[in-house]
């Protein structure tokens, strides 16, 4: 077990919340640790984005790439882990990590985020990486020239089926209700587009195929045929707060686990806040500009902690 000198602060996640909380520590001459499985987290994953200010139009590898370098730039450090315990010996806790190291801190800022939401099949596992994906970004070009569907209507849905569109022959959009949702300028787009064929009030209740997916069962008959033969199926049905850290600590959530954080983004527990995705903060927008507002905001709350503790 390799034990880390103690920070200050440990900033648990290095997405947009996680990585503005540490250009904001840093520009407060508050040493911190940034740790995170990934940079960007599901910011990474996003094919095009046009709602950031500053950015017309940006990738989310490259929005990731641009907020890691002046995170760094102003001192950070980031590991590359996964943190998998925490526990509390007063007056520090004790963050234990997969790749076995220890590391102590009075305060933490949560920035895990969310994951992707699953449509619970029993055959979703077994199909993953065989034809089931859950990131467009990453996979869509395996499916050069051939046949997918994307699933659900909401923004995440509609840019990933934009971007396959670019790839594969043909697209399907399954969408559970009577029309697609999210910002209108990506509905126009779907709507418009000749390679994609939206399908309204349908879901899919099963996959099918040997060892690689072949096609997805409707729970209705769609032209009077229940099955779609096809290559790849994209999963954009939403994401879901992660929860392991949150049930460990005991934090406040509301019903769909997202943590409950006051307007400085502290929690229910002293010396945890939490930011980004992960929060009931922001009005629910969840938006990248949300999460870095709320990493900013934590940030300064952690350092106005100490600065009371040590006065």
């Amino acid at each position: 077990m390799e034990t880390i000198k103690k920070y200050p602060l440990l900033i648990i996640g290095a997405g947009p919340a996680g990585l503005t909380a540490s250009i904001y520590a840093s520009r407060y001459a508050l040493p911190h640790l940034v740790i995170g499985e990934a940079p960007g987290g599901l910011m990474f994953e996003a094919h095009q984005i046009c709602n950031f200010p500053t950015e017309k139009e940006i990738t989310g590898a490259e929005i990731t790439a641009k907020i890691q370098q002046q995170a760094e730039s102003l001192g950070a450090s980031l590991l590359i882990d996964q943190v998998t315990e925490i526990s509390f010996s007063s007056p520090d806790f004790q963050v234990m990590t997969r790749q076995g190291k220890k590391l102590l801190t009075e305060n933490i800022l949560l920035a895990t985020g969310t994951q992707h939401r699953q449509l619970g099949l029993p055959e979703e596992k077994k199909f993953l990486g065989r034809g089931l994906s859950y990131c467009a970004t990453c996979d869509a070009p395996f499916y050069q020239g051939q046949t997918v569907a994307v699933i659900g209507g909401g923004d995440s849905a509609n840019t990933a089926s934009l971007y396959l569109a670019k790839i594969a022959k043909k697209v399907y959009q399954i969408h559970r209700r009577s029309q697609l949702t999210g910002e209108r300028a990506w509905v126009n787009q779907v709507i418009s587009n000749p390679q994609i064929e939206v399908i309204y009030e349908r879901e899919v209740i099963a996959l099918e195929g040997k060892n690689e997916l072949q096609a997805i069962v409707l729970n209705q008959p769609y032209q009077g045929k229940e099955k779609i033969p096809l290559q790849g199926v994209f999963v954009e049905i939403g994401a879901v707060p992660r929860q392991e850290l949150v049930a460990q600590l005991g934090l406040e959530t509301d019903t769909q686990g997202y943590i409950k954080v006051k307007p400085d983004q502290s929690t229910s527990r002293e010396h945890i806040w939490a930011a980004g995705d992960i929060t009931n903060g922001s009005n629910g927008l969840r938006q990248i500009i949300t999460a870095c507002s709320e990493g900013a905001i934590a940030a300064y709350s952690v350092f106005n902690s100490i600065q009371k503790n040590q006065a």
